[in-house]
């Protein structure tokens, strides 16, 4: 039984910073392309970071370049995503997700992942 497990989320002030932690069970951690995603109130979810199967290669959206850094530790199967420099905007639930065949070009794309965790929420507010 396949299971992602998210912590790590609270409520910060504007430039603070957070760590998220994604628990993987189940499956072979190392083979799989790992992301986060968020998703707002109203909106739709959308790509956050990640890597691909390999591992080799990391994706940021343009809207968290230079503020989040996404990590894996395959040892222990966890995928890490540090949030610094934290804005309103980036209030919403994180999830963590995983597949083990999707293609580089669909990284960004949610319905190509097979594995989602339950998310956690992150609110950035004075």
């Amino acid at each position: 039984q396949v299971q992602l497990v998210e912590s790590g989320g609270g409520l910060v002030q504007p430039g603070d910073s957070l760590r998220l932690s994604c628990a993987a069970s189940g499956i072979t951690f190392s083979r799989y392309a790992m992301a986060w995603f968020r998703q707002a109130p109203g909106k739709e979810r959308e790509y956050v970071a990640g890597f691909s199967r390999s591992g080799g290669y990391t994706y940021y959206a343009d809207s968290v370049k230079g503020r989040f850094t996404v990590s894996r530790d395959n040892a222990k199967n966890t995928l890490f995503l540090q949030m610094n420099s934290l804005k309103p905007e980036d209030t919403a639930v994180y999830y963590c997700a995983g597949d083990q065949r999707i293609i580089t070009r669909s990284l960004r794309m949610p319905t190509q992942y097979d594995y989602w965790g339950q998310g956690t929420q992150v609110t950035v507010s004075s």
